[in-house]
């Protein structure tokens, strides 16, 4: 029987059986979250988006202070197009006031737009806007504009216009690399919605026009031949206690948490912003009675990145909702338990959901890009499957893999616990790994990628059918080796399935040998794919990995001996001796044996592969003579990830890591690295060094990457927790536990920012940039960004790629780390 086909049908005995308990059955301690997963037939529609406690609903709770209509705004006059659209002064049938613009912009294109390449790679047809000129205004004053839009859009399903904000002052926005004032706001069709956008941060000393516009991005199936936005109401505000921006610093008044809960073992602790009250108290109050569980006094900490007041409640360790309370402040309920991870998980994986490929995904689009195609020695492949990348449609199936392998390994982690949850997973994961097989073209040859970010119109033989990437990266197949492997021992209800994939993972690994021993390590053909900055050290680590799976899988010895002679290697690049700074601090890894560049990740991240690696071989070859080597590389890592912890203290994200200072010289590693960079990367990358900590002459430590056009750190950092979580339950260490648990809680809100990362789940959780997917409960970003050379985190309300942009890899980061952290897991 067809795997997703038995799947859906365990489902279906489980969605059965609910109903017949009257929709009783709990798959989640949500009550509100338990009955919508019931009622989407178990993530087989979207969950519908509940925006209760999101920013945008919080945001208009603020007291205005100010509030101005720029000169002109309702002049049409002052108005006009840009692009292949049309605007005019219209009002809305039926809508009191007047100066309504309307912006009709046509869906159907013939050409791609100005200066995109000719085969539509990462290409869409060209925007229209309306564009109103303000004439040179100074905004200081005030901090949030809001406006009004109606969508009057046939089959409109997920709709976005860009606010796109201009100045010419004496404020400049000083580098190459930002998007500044752009926000893309994401829209509900036929309605008038009413929107904000706090500017606190951006240049408004002279304001010469804003502009709302959309590109142009097709047609899904139910889409009609125009878009139709209305445009009204654009006022200025000055509103108290706008959002924190920049740094480290909290906003006054607020308390910074994990909205999502607290694991009930281990550190629990809050932050403000530091007070002059001394060792004032706050109390721990539970919901259900509002009774006092726990009171203690807050502590002045005083750290590399500031003062700060902190409220430790670690001691409280019964389950249950509490609240924070701090003399007049408090906080929004938030859970601590065994479990609290399990509604994060089900809003992820609608996420994962949503963004399927091929597959018509109700409310949100049609079966999609089987007019994309790979060609492989005279034939064509129609490269649709998997899951789209992020908020635009491309694909990569490497990313597919990595998804596939998170879902699986919370399936594992949940199954004797969450029947319905287990077989949702598995579900899921299937729908990835027929991907992975589908695109395997044989000889080693994969169909890999492909720049979409259009809906295409299904129909073979037009302007729209973009190419799909071919290659035969050892890599890769080292990679999906290691996914195919451990999907084969996870898949127990499809035997066929499974013998499958025990045959490709072994014939992938041979592949990746072969090409290996042909080409060398350095066989990364493809500028666009997330693989390209992969460094030797990394690439021996995950051919070890993969060997190791594929020895537990066969109990064939030659894995057993490729994974120790790939470990040799990984071993060389180790840092062994401690530099000169105060700690010591050694165990981290360089590309390369020559230890002349340090491993970093400024986008996509799979760190945690050293890790695994070790991990696995350790436990897979205990009596191995090189036993004693793998601990003490163990060991070595586990310590270099604990003393990089007080750099961020008392917030618990890992660090992006050390850095030499002398990188960017090698001028090849630096370019694979580091995508459009720009003419003065070499130069920022040392003003980026030196706004971190100086450890010795050489080595210096950043809190975030050295980056420039690609931000946001969510897949770095969470990869970190995932190699500090396996190194702590190998090595029984609890402080390397925490440091996992920690970057959970920093998406989930114990961030400067206060705010969830993950749409839906816990409290003050914002917009994203979907455009066109469109918002989906569970979505994640890219990661919080750096300003500038700076080494703080900044996170402004404005809307765009990449920080802001939903990513695939983010949520199987996500998955990955809270599937080491299941109760089950715990318990062993």
């Amino acid at each position: 029987m067809n795997t997703i086909l038995s799947s859906s049908i365990g489902l279906l005995f489980v969605l059965c059986s609910g109903k017949a308990m009257g929709q009783t059955a709990k798959l989640t301690a949500d009550g509100k979250l338990n009955d919508a997963i019931w009622n989407t037939g178990i993530l087989h529609r979207p969950l519908p988006l509940d925006t209760t406690g999101s920013l945008e609903n919080l945001g208009w709770k603020k007291k205005v202070l100010l509030r101005h209509q720029p000169k002109g705004i309702t002049d049409f006059v002052n108005w006009r197009q840009e692009g292949v659209g049309t605007i005019s002064l219209a009002r809305k049938l039926g809508e009191p006031g007047s100066g309504q613009v309307k912006l009709q912009v046509p869906t159907a294109r013939k050409d791609w737009a100005p200066g995109a390449p000719a085969d539509g790679d990462y290409a869409n047809y060209g925007g229209a806007s309306a564009v109103f000129e303000v004439g040179g205004e100074n905004w200081e004053k005030y901090n949030r504009v809001i406006f009004r839009i109606y969508p009057d859009c046939e089959g409109g399903r997920n709709l976005h216009l860009n606010l796109h904000y201009y100045n010419d002052g004496k404020q400049k926005i000083p580098d190459e690399y930002f998007r500044e004032g752009t926000h893309e706001i994401n829209l509900v069709n036929r309605t008038w919605n009413t929107c904000f956008l706090e500017i606190g941060d951006l240049p408004r000393d002279r304001i010469t026009r804003i502009a709302f516009g959309v590109p142009g991005f097709g047609k899904d199936r139910v889409t009609g031949d125009s878009l139709n936005f209305y445009i009204d109401g654009i006022e200025l505000q000055q509103v108290e206690n706008p959002e924190r921006m920049l740094g480290w610093e909290p906003a006054a008044g607020r308390i910074i948490y994990s909205s999502t809960g607290y694991d009930r073992l281990g550190e629990k602790t809050a932050l403000l912003k530091r007070s002059e009250q001394g060792n004032a108290s706050f109390q721990i109050v539970r919901v259900s009675d509002n009774q006092v569980v726990y009171a203690g006094k807050k502590k002045k900490v005083h750290t590399s990145i500031g003062e700060f007041d902190v409220l430790d409640f670690s001691d409280l360790t019964t389950a249950g909702q509490y609240k924070i309370r701090v003399t007049d402040l408090e906080s929004l309920p938030f859970t601590v338990g065994d479990n609290i991870w399990q509604n994060s998980v089900w809003r992820v994986l609608n996420f994962i959901f949503c963004e399927r490929c091929g597959h018509p995904v109700s409310e949100k689009h049609g079966s999609c890009h089987a007019d994309i195609g790979a060609s492989f020695e005279g034939l064509r492949l129609a490269y649709n499957g998997g899951w789209h990348d992020a908020g635009d449609l491309s694909q990569q199936s490497l990313q597919t893999g990595d998804v596939v392998f998170s879902l699986l390994e919370m399936a594992n982690k949940v199954k004797n616990d969450n029947q319905a949850l287990y077989l949702r997973l598995m579900e899921e994961a299937e729908w990835g790994i027929d991907f992975i097989l589908k695109t395997r073209l044989g000889k080693g040859y994969r169909a890999s990628s492909a720049g979409i970010v259009i809906w295409t119109d299904g129909l073979i033989g037009n302007k729209d059918d973009m190419k799909a990437r071919v290659h035969d990266s050892p890599f890769d197949n080292f990679l999906f080796a290691a996914y195919e492997a451990y999907a084969a021992m996870s898949i127990t209800q499809d035997p066929a399935l499974s013998e499958k994939l025990k045959k490709t993972a072994m014939e992938d690994f041979d592949f990746a040998v072969a090409k290996w021993r042909e080409k060398g390590y350095d066989h990364f053909p493809i500028f666009w794919e997330h693989s390209y900055a992969t460094s030797e050290s990394q690439f021996m680590a995950t051919a070890s990995w993969a060997a190791s799976q594929l020895y537990k899988l066969t109990g064939q010895d030659r894995y057993a001996q490729h994974a120790a002679d790939f470990m040799d290697e990984v071993l060389l690049a180790q840092r062994k001796e401690p530099l000169g700074d105060a700690d010591g601090l050694k165990g981290f890894f360089y590309r390369d044996k020559t230890q002349k560049v340090v491993v970093h990740a400024n986008h996509q991240s799979r760190e945690q592969v050293y890790a695994q690696a070790l991990v696995a071989l350790a436990e897979g070859q205990p009596h191995h003579p090189n036993q004693s080597r793998w601990q003490q590389a163990l060991h070595a890592y586990g310590d270099y990830l604990l003393q990089m912890m007080k750099y961020t203290a008392p917030y618990g994200m890992v660090p992006a890591g050390v850095y030499r200072i002398d990188e960017a010289q090698d001028s090849l590693s630096f370019q694979r690295q580091h995508l459009f960079a720009g003419k003065k990367a070499k130069e920022d990358y040392v003003d980026q060094l030196k706004q971190g900590v100086k450890l010795d002459e050489a080595y210096y430590l950043k809190r975030f990457p050295v980056w420039f056009s690609f931000r946001g750190n969510a897949a770095i950092h969470l990869s970190q927790g995932k190699a500090a979580a396996l190194l702590g339950k190998y090595l029984k260490n609890d402080k390397l536990l925490q440091i996992g648990r920690e970057q959970l809680y920093w998406t989930v809100g114990k961030n400067p920012f206060g705010q969830s990362l993950i749409y839906g789940e816990g409290a003050n959780f914002a917009q994203q940039y979907c455009p066109l997917p469109g918002e989906m409960v569970g979505e994640m970003p890219v990661g919080i960004q750096t300003r500038y050379n700076e080494d703080v985190p900044y996170w402004p309300q404005a809307n765009n790629a990449t920080y802001k942009e939903v990513w695939m890899t983010t949520a199987g980061k996500w998955l990955s780390l809270t599937a080491e952290y299941q109760p089950e897991e715990l318990n062993r």
